[in-house]
């Protein structure tokens, strides 16, 4: 259709009236963008900031900070945990223990300072020899010991504690309570099996087995009465986390774990319209096995150990059978204190429920990745039949599973068997290129690591090999590809740098992280970020820091207020637009002062 005929000066009218609008919008974003810039906490304060791909691409000079010198914490905060710090739990309500869940610190009172060691602090001792012992000095709390002393959790022994491997549902040790569980599983035996979690994980025992028949298992506890479960674990190099099934939902993608475990773990999995078995239901992946001991399994011939009836404990098992029918899993082996039920292995039995079924389906709105402060919902996660390859049974077995690229690539960004498969060749080259610079790494040196902000699990994957593990980091505001890692048979959490990680103090050998703070210059500040990880780091472990070389002299700086020993190499490939800089943390001790 013809446009009509306009007047020239009609032309000229219109454009007075949108020229005047356009100075007024350029000028309100002018006043917000002020606004932003003096409110936001950004990684440095400067007059004019361009974005992290800018830089890289024009070439700016490199960013300098001034160099300060951090003071050492009072020996008062030796095990500080900034997001779950008993001191600030009567703060917070006591509703299903969420007291005990992540409650960061805001800014203003965030810990400018180092935190030390406990008194006699020495390196840890070296894998696999630690998974049994550790310095008493380095994890110096005696409760465990003393309360669980019939149960064979540990026990000290001069300088050292030792760890038999008991626990309150293994009398027999704990290498006899697996080796029942694997003739009720066989998959645990042939790689079927590759990922766990065990909630309420004690001092690691279980996840600390499964390690020597190449089973990786994330260990889950609180910070509770039991003191330093998940330090203890971590000191003698087995992967674990802070955290508890409470009111918000754990940081790991849906389907996920191939098993789940609760020995005894003391979570009521039949109350609140069981919604801790609801999240237990959602990170487990199709064919997914969640084994329990303790109550009420076998309550026939241990009721009278639990402080109950035989009627009562007979009508909680009957209540949870009903629960796990509701939810699609059927009783898969049960024998003496073990029962294994199994997330059914496709959409069949979803299928079948109704709108008036129990528990719901949740709606299509809630996102079953979704896992950084999400609050738990008493419906049911329905896996996506967009994939057909998430199943246990469908998932090729460990560790060829390793190499496959998973269907979940193709959720990710440029991603897709191509992309896959070029990030796994470049990590190879990478870690080959690390070990001439760190010879450290790979050798017994080394056991706990961090990939701070992985991808794919590149960095893990090139050093499956070596006598060590990796916790990989997914960032909470990036894309989503840490369910990808899980299907490699590799483990991880999502988390987000602005804020501290959920682990004890001197918990890892080596953090890695591949541009992190080109990606989060916006968002995270640069210092809080370099003292968390000195928190984190084991005095004389290793970091290895790939950043953009407009980044790196300012890493450095802050880095040698820390008392970090660094040297700057260049790339596999000597790129002038980025460099690595590998630091070691000094053991120093704290003095006697108030922070």
């Amino acid at each position: 259709m013809k446009k009509k005929d306009s007047k020239p000066g009609d032309k000229r009218y219109r454009l007075l009236p949108t020229t005047i609008l356009v100075l007024i919008l350029c000028g309100f974003s002018f006043y917000l963008g002020g606004i932003y810039r003096s409110e936001k906490n950004i990684i440095v304060k400067t007059d004019a900031r361009p974005s992290a791909q800018s830089r890289k691409e024009t070439g700016l000079a490199p960013l300098q900070v001034k160099s300060i010198e951090f003071p050492e914490c009072s020996i008062d905060y030796q095990d500080y945990t900034p997001c779950t710090d008993p001191k600030r739990w009567r703060k917070y309500g006591n509703y299903r223990l969420s007291f005990m869940e992540r409650h960061c610190p805001p800014m203003t009172e965030r810990k400018e300072c180092l935190v030390p060691p406990p008194s006699g602090y020495k390196p840890p001792i070296r894998w696999p020899k630690s998974k049994d012992q550790c310095w008493y000095r380095n994890v110096p709390y005696d409760w465990i010991n003393n309360q669980k002393a019939n149960q064979h959790w540990l026990r000290k022994e001069g300088d050292k504690f030792f760890f038999p491997g008991g626990g309150t549902m293994f009398p027999n040790g704990v290498s006899a309570y697996v080796d029942l569980m694997q003739n009720l599983i066989p998959g645990m035996k042939d790689g079927t099996v590759r990922t766990a979690i065990d909630t309420g994980c004690g001092v690691a025992s279980w996840g600390g087995d499964l390690l020597d028949r190449g089973l990786l298992t994330v260990s889950l506890a609180p910070r509770d009465n039991h003191e330093a479960q998940v330090q203890f674990a971590l000191e003698r190099g087995i992967p674990a986390i802070l955290g508890i099934i409470s009111t918000q939902r754990l940081p790991f993608p849906s389907n996920s774990f191939d098993m789940a475990h609760c020995s005894r773990c003391l979570i009521p999995w039949t109350e609140f319209d069981g919604i801790y078995l609801l999240e237990i239901h959602r990170i487990l992946r199709p064919g997914g096995f969640w084994v329990l001991s303790g109550p009420p399994i076998n309550y026939e011939n241990r009721w009278r150990g639990w402080n109950t009836t035989i009627e009562e404990q007979k009508e909680e098992f009957d209540k949870l059978k009903k629960l796990l029918t509701s939810m699609c899993f059927k009783l898969y082996n049960k024998k003496d204190d073990i029962a294994v039920w199994q997330k059914s292995t496709d959409n069949s039995c979803y299928d079948k429920l109704t709108v008036s079924s129990y528990p719901p389906k949740c709606d299509d709105n809630v996102d079953p990745d979704s896992a950084w402060y999400t609050p738990l919902r008493a419906c049911l996660t329905i896996p996506s039949q967009n994939y057909k390859k998430l199943g246990l049974t469908t998932t090729p077995k460990w560790p060829s599973r390793l190499n496959v690229a998973p269907e979940r690539t193709s959720m990710v960004p440029s991603g897709g068997s191509g992309g896959f498969k070029h990030d796994d060749t470049q990590w190879k080259i990478r870690v080959k290129h690390y070990k001439t610079l760190l010879p450290a790494l790979g050798s017994d040196k080394i056991r706990n690591v961090m990939d701070m902000n992985t991808v794919y699990g590149g960095f893990a994957a090139a050093l499956i090999t070596s006598p060590l593990w990796v916790m990989n980091i997914v960032s909470s505001y990036g894309p989503n590809s840490l369910g990808v890692v899980y299907d490699r048979g590799l483990i991880g959490v999502y988390h987000d740098w602005c804020e501290p990680f959920s682990t004890y103090p001197r918990t890892y050998d080596l953090l890695h992280l591949d541009g992190l703070f080109t990606a989060e210059s916006h968002r995270c500040e640069m210092k809080y970020v370099l003292l968390e990880m000195d928190r984190i780091l084991r005095p004389v472990g290793y970091t290895i820091i790939r950043e953009s070389t407009y980044f790196l002299d300012s890493i450095a700086t802050i880095s040698k207020g820390m008392r970090w020993d660094c040297k700057k190499h260049s790339t596999e490939y000597n790129l002038e637009k980025e460099k690595l800089l590998i630091c070691q943390k000094k053991l120093s001790y704290a003095k006697q002062t108030q922070q």
